[in-house]
């Protein structure tokens, strides 16, 4: 394994999340929100600390680290678990005008990608 993707438990990171094709997903309120919740959840459930986030409009930032766990694992379940929100969201929001677009350039990039099946964002 790289040493750029271990982390170790108590460490503080920098971390950048960015959005396949640097699209723009978070220019929508909903996105963002599910973004928010998810990273209060990790911070009252998963023992994530976060010094600071910023979320631009097609990528975050975390200055975070993860008291006595392994902060890579809970960034690989993060990532799985708000891709299936954001496809949720994008499937059942009629207000989405980019739908069609968003899901084929998603289900696209998951060919590119071997550890995704289906969607990669």
């Amino acid at each position: 394994m790289s040493e750029l993707r271990r982390t170790s438990p108590g460490d503080l990171y920098f971390t950048t999340l960015s959005m396949v094709g640097w699209i723009d997903l978070f220019t929508r309120e909903c996105y963002k929100e599910i973004i928010i919740d998810n990273l209060r959840y990790c911070q009252e459930n998963e023992n994530l600390e976060i010094c600071a986030y910023v979320i631009m409009s097609n990528h975050l930032h975390l200055v975070c680290s993860r008291v006595n766990k392994n902060l890579k694992e809970l960034i690989g379940r993060f990532k799985g678990y708000t891709l299936k929100l954001f496809l949720k969201e994008i499937k059942n929001n009629i207000a989405e005008s980019r739908k069609d677009w968003l899901l084929e350039l998603f289900h696209r990039s998951a060919f590119k990608n071997k550890q995704c099946s289906e969607f990669h964002l």
